[in-house]
């Protein structure tokens, strides 16, 4: 088994496990959140985004205020600042109007005009504390803003917030949109760990024929399942004390292993490696060595993104979420060459070995592999996103079960085409089927990409 991964003494390869490691950091997935603001000059502070039905409340605790401007002629007034929700139709209504408004959006967001003012800082003094409750009349997805009219002003203060329904008279922190996600997970659990126990008995029956990719293969599935135990443990615990405990983080670590997993199969697969041939070429590795390290350190930097949220970060935050998203899709690029070079060499290899009949099969398995990755990736990157989007709120969860279909979907047929099979290398093939086959490779373009 030493030599079970190509890479395994690369650097860039300990690198990339390095930073996995390092990826354990206490992370904040919660409806029940601490903020601390140092010295924020922002016109828009935005905490958080839930999905409230009828009877929510959102709870605001703050202490610790104080403001600071270098401008020493400044009259500070406290009643230009505060809190406010508001939807997301309203926040796109507001920012596609004229450029004279745009330049006063918090003006006209404290004046009730476009959002639910909460409270303003009229009365609140440095260093004081102030709490606030109050419960949600309209039933929508609202998020959680704080509103500076005075840019001029610096300010720091830690914030405490919750959110959450009333459900058969208990606080549930779980979105509206979110709450049948536990289920949702804890079924496809069950599904991957059936799907990973019939793995392990197909390659215990053909262990005689059973290549090192499907050992990957089976890590994969392994992964994934903890994921999704995770994912449920997550939200569960969200659900009734507003806090994973700790689940977030397994949730992530999982879900970094099980990414890094899906691509190195993938690429793995696309070579031919170990069931094609027993080496990878130097352009591969290549590949290898840049996709890996860049899926981990994209998910590292998305992952703390998303859940220190846009209230700490700096003020291109959307910006590098969107970078970051173009890391994943220059990864999901990259996958694509190995299998375009399988697809040549197996053309190239028919027409120098005379053997056009066996390598037809192969082309038309690549070909497929080509089809079904393009098909996925497009699917949960792009088109469960726009799902997402169209989606009410209470509904966000479809997204979810729509991505997680699609990606049990990809792994039944990658694990269906490419699990242990026997092969008789003695099977004969009469000079007609050969000759039609080598005709096929050299009239048909469908070979081509």
């Amino acid at each position: 088994m030493e030599n079970f991964f190509p890479l395994k003494y690369h650097p860039m390869l300990q690198l990339s496990y390095a930073l996995l490691i390092a990826s354990s950091i206490p992370f904040a997935f919660s409806e029940i959140r601490n903020t601390r603001i140092i010295n924020d000059s922002r016109e828009k502070i935005t905490f958080q985004t839930f999905g409230f039905l009828q009877g929510g409340c959102v709870s605001i605790s703050i202490k610790d205020i104080s403001w600071k401007s270098s401008n020493h002629k400044a009259q500070l007034n406290t009643s230009s600042m505060g809190f406010y929700l508001y939807n997301s139709s309203v926040f796109d209504q507001l920012y596609n109007m004229p450029s004279p408004i745009n330049f006063t959006v918090s003006f006209y967001l404290l004046s009730r005009q476009y959002a639910k003012l909460l409270f303003t800082f009229e009365k609140l003094t440095t260093n004081s504390t102030y709490n606030f409750s109050t419960p949600i009349d309209k039933p929508e997805e609202y998020t959680l803003s704080f509103a500076n009219c005075q840019q001029e002003f610096e300010v720091s203060m830690d914030v405490h917030t919750e959110m959450y329904n009333i459900r058969n008279g208990q606080k549930d922190f779980l979105s509206a949109g979110t709450t049948n996600l536990p289920m949702l997970y804890f079924i496809f659990f069950f599904i991957y760990t059936s799907f990973f126990i019939i793995w392990v008995f197909t390659c215990i029956k053909q262990r005689l024929i059973f290549d090192k990719i499907h050992i990957v293969m089976g890590a994969l599935l392994l992964f994934k399942g903890f994921k999704m135990i995770c994912a449920f443990e997550q939200y569960l615990y969200v659900r009734k004390t507003g806090t994973p405990h700790g689940w977030d983080v397994a949730f992530y670590v999982f879900g970094f292993f099980k990414g890094i997993m899906l691509f190195t199969v993938i690429v793995l697969i696309g070579t031919g490696w170990s069931f094609l041939k027993p080496y990878l070429q130097k352009r591969e590795k290549i590949v290898l060595m840049i996709v890996i390290p860049l899926q981990v350190v994209e998910n590292i930097a998305y992952v703390v993104l998303e859940e220190t949220g846009p209230a700490i970060q700096m003020k291109d935050w959307l910006k590098w979420k969107q970078i970051f998203f173009l890391v994943d899709i220059i990864c999901c690029c990259a996958i694509f060459f190995p299998i375009a070079w399988s697809i040549k060499s197996l053309r190239e290899a028919s027409k120098a070995d005379g053997k056009a009949a066996r390598n037809v099969e192969k082309l038309i398995m690549f070909k497929t592999l080509y089809t079904v990755l393009v098909g996925y990736l497009y699917f949960t990157r792009v088109f469960a996103v726009m799902i997402g989007t169209v989606c009410p709120y209470e509904y966000k969860w479809v997204q979810d079960a729509i991505t997680e279909a699609a990606s049990l979907a990809f792994y039944v047929f990658i694990f269906s085409n490419f699990k242990p099979m026997e092969r008789n290398p003695y099977l004969e093939i009469d000079e007609e089927e050969e000759n039609a086959a080598g005709k096929l490779l050299e009239e048909d373009d469908t070979f081509e990409l």
